[in-house]
């Protein structure tokens, strides 16, 4: 079984890494973090398994790479996993477009286009795509507009290609954390394209990487097409549809600090 990763040196990515190699994966490890990257490998005791390559996914022509040396250090691609991303916290009205035109390369084109390269592998094993979303991608949360934004138009993509897979035997999973203790919101933007100086709101309690891929990869198993993992954020996405008011009422209190006075 051969599975790729993007975003793999930490957070959420590198616990998935964990869970699959002890599992008996081979490993594509790619991410923007080199000297990262490097670390885990070692600390996965440089087996032969695991492949690390340093690869940003809003370039082209790193994409094309990634699929070619995959291919190149195992024949074969069983798993894709779209992990990448980056997030912003900032009011809508005066970030910086640079800061909405990365958060988007990131987190929307470049799983596409990666997707795009890699599907003629995953049809050659009838292999499996797992998109990481996110329940921002289903609600409005305050000062993520461009996440939010970014978020449901991969939502949407892939399940248009939901259709197009099933008959070619792609499985894909679609998985939608809420909070969760990564590195990706240490490293948010702010509106001007540097580190948000502020601490991000939350609602309810914090998941662990460790215990999100151990989840995925029970519903990678089952073949689930959806994992949802919190109550609370089902409950946020059905509030926002059922009674909107409400559901805003909520979020300017809980996320005061996020919205211009």
């Amino acid at each position: 079984m051969v599975t790729l990763i993007t975003g793999a040196a930490s957070g959420l990515g590198w616990a998935m890494a964990q869970h699959w190699f002890r599992a008996g994966h081979s490993l594509v490890l790619a991410d923007i973090n080199v000297e990262a990257l490097t670390n885990r490998r070692a600390e996965l005791g440089n087996d032969k398994r695991v492949h690390v390559t340093k690869v940003d996914v809003t370039q082209t022509a790193d994409l094309e790479r990634l699929i070619a040396e995959t291919e190149q250090a195992f024949g074969q691609l069983d798993l894709l996993v779209n992990n990448a991303g980056i997030t912003h916290r900032s009011p809508a009205a005066t970030t910086s477009p640079d800061v909405f035109r990365k958060v988007m390369a990131v987190d929307f084109q470049g799983p596409v286009e990666l997707t795009q390269l890699a599907l003629p592998l995953l049809e050659k094993s009838h292999g499996s795509i797992i998109c990481i979303g996110s329940m921002a991608g289903w609600m409005p949360v305050p000062g993520r507009a461009g996440y939010c934004a970014a978020k449901s138009a991969l939502t949407q993509f892939f399940e248009v290609l939901r259709f197009e897979l099933e008959p070619k035997g792609i499985h894909l999973l679609m998985v939608y954390p809420s909070f969760l203790d990564t590195p990706i919101e240490q490293n948010a933007l702010g509106a001007d394209g540097s580190k948000a100086s502020h601490a991000r709101s939350t609602v309810g309690s914090m998941a662990s990487a460790a215990d999100m891929a151990a989840m995925i990869g029970l519903a990678l198993t089952g073949r689930k097409p959806w994992l949802l993992p919190e109550p609370l954020s089902r409950f946020g996405s059905l509030l926002w549809r059922i009674a909107p008011r409400l559901y805003l009422r909520a979020v300017r209190k809980k996320f005061a600090g996020d919205i211009p006075a």
